[in-house]
């Protein structure tokens, strides 16, 4: 049984001792904490929370728990019920709620759930508010209401199809574009939320024929949900064999969008977001963010219409908190992760599918050769085991010592930006270990520039 206490929420597996594992006292403790938190900051007497769920098998046993100890810490719930991430966060606005709470262990396999926190806002915590709930949870110096002060609770199963409506209506969004291209459409929904979202929006944007794969939202999912490679192989020969235009496959929060060409082969999910991104300079002036790991074909795409290119630390809130900074109209995560402030800051795979064939519309041709417009860049992902007892920050002080003379990024590990490459290294915080990604023009130069950083840490290493 794992347990998992972080900032950003509680992750961990269902079953097990308190503390060991996702129990229904956990659950409980860190609903209240956070609940109370929030409490705190808006200085009201009276809250408002909207809750929603991915189909994980777990998700109505830790769905009733969560809204019962809202209601007993005095908190008015609105319950959205099967819903996906994104989905909550645009409800959170819409109700004017002060927090919202995401039932959801995103791409985690079944046997896991977690707790994801939102502001006022419909936006991730930060850090610092995380620990503050964290501390919360530990001292659990709150208070729950007495009777005649018990929340009351609202069903309101609307908000996929509000979402929708929404994203309908965003200027970028062509439908009568997408209409008259007549696209052929498969989706891999691993029978989650998606499958109730995704063929829904598709209809609403004037796909009809849709090739549903696994839109069950069952929460018993045929395959690893992490929308990766691997994982994929069913729906790639789906596409060809029956003709698709294009694939789309999303994680079970519906948060990532992974997208298969029309021969097949995967769009890439670092070029998820580049696409996007690329319709969206075309029309709106204005800058781009991702995060240090993603790629830099981003930055590209970016100058190419005279606009700014900024790099977060890793993480959706920072991705944000940059966005903000910077003015950015579009920006994300090299995972599959959209995010557009135009509807909202979270990442959004339904505002990313229909951005993307909103552009696949108008460029005329097909999807691989939409992506051949895009330079090639290469992702390797790489480790190193270290001691336990060894000084991680003092072997990231001396790679960024060796290579002062590049441009180096320490604001989350050390990234080195080399002429037409670039390695990142982020030390584990919860194992001994430095993870090492590197990208090149192709697969061989990024292991080997990974391998050059890795060979460098063993000889600090022997130095000391």
């Amino acid at each position: 049984m794992t347990l998992i206490k972080s900032i950003s929420g509680i992750r961990g597996t269902i079953g097990g001792k308190s503390g060991e594992g996702l129990t229904p006292l956990d659950i409980v403790k860190f609903t209240a904490s956070f609940s109370a938190f929030i409490k705190s900051k808006e200085n009201k007497t009276k809250l408002k929370f909207v809750v929603g769920r991915d189909a994980r098998i777990s998700g109505e046993m830790v769905n009733n728990l969560v809204c019962g100890t809202l209601i007993g810490m005095g908190v008015d719930v609105i319950d959205i019920g099967l819903s996906t991430t994104p989905t909550v966060e645009v409800a959170v606005v819409d109700t004017a709620a002060d927090g919202g709470i995401i039932i959801t262990a995103s791409h985690n396999p079944k046997q896991w759930n977690a707790l994801k926190l939102l502001n006022g806002k419909g936006e991730f915590i930060n850090a610092a508010e995380g620990a503050e709930v964290l501390a919360l949870a530990e001292s659990q110096n709150y208070n729950y209401e007495v009777v005649d002060k018990l929340g009351k609770y609202t069903k309101d199963d609307t908000y996929i199809t509000k979402h929708i409506e929404k994203i309908l209506a965003l200027t970028l969004v062509d439908v009568d574009a997408i209409r008259k291209a007549n696209f052929k459409v498969a989706v891999d929904c691993v029978n989650s939320t998606g499958g109730i979202a995704i063929p829904q929006l598709l209809k609403a944007l004037g796909v009809n024929d849709i090739v549903e794969l696994y839109c069950e939202p069952n929460g018993i999912f045929p395959h690893n949900p992490e929308p990766l490679p691997e994982n994929l192989t069913e729906i790639s020969e789906t596409v060809v064999k029956y003709k698709a235009d294009v694939g789309f496959v999303v994680d079970p929060d519906v948060d990532r969008l992974a997208i298969i060409r029309d021969d097949g082969l995967m769009f890439g999910e670092e070029y998820t977001l580049v696409a996007v991104a690329d319709y969206i300079l075309q029309h709106t002036k204005g800058n781009t963010v991702s995060n240090l790991s993603s790629t830099r074909a981003l930055r590209v795409v970016t100058e190419k219409y005279g606009a700014t290119y900024a790099a977060s630390a890793v993480g959706e809130v920072n991705v944000v908190e940059m966005m903000k900074a910077t003015n950015a109209v579009i920006g994300g995560e090299g995972n599959g992760g959209i995010i557009y402030p135009e509807l909202h800051y979270g990442r959004d795979a339904l505002v990313g599918i229909a951005l993307f064939l909103t552009q696949l519309a108008k460029f005329g041709k097909s999807c691989s050769a939409l992506r051949d417009k895009y330079p090639n860049y290469f992702i390797s992902k790489n480790k190193i085991e270290l001691a336990a007892d060894m000084d991680v920050d003092a072997i990231l002080e001396s790679i960024k010592e060796k290579y002062h003379t590049e441009r180096v990024n320490d604001i989350d590990g050390v990234k080195i930006d080399f002429d037409n490459e670039w390695v990142h290294l982020r030390k584990s915080n919860t194992e001994a270990i430095i993870r090492i990604y590197s990208e090149s023009d192709s697969p061989t130069k990024a292991d080997h520039l990974a391998q050059k950083i890795i060979n460098d840490i063993k000889e600090i290493l022997r130095g000391n």
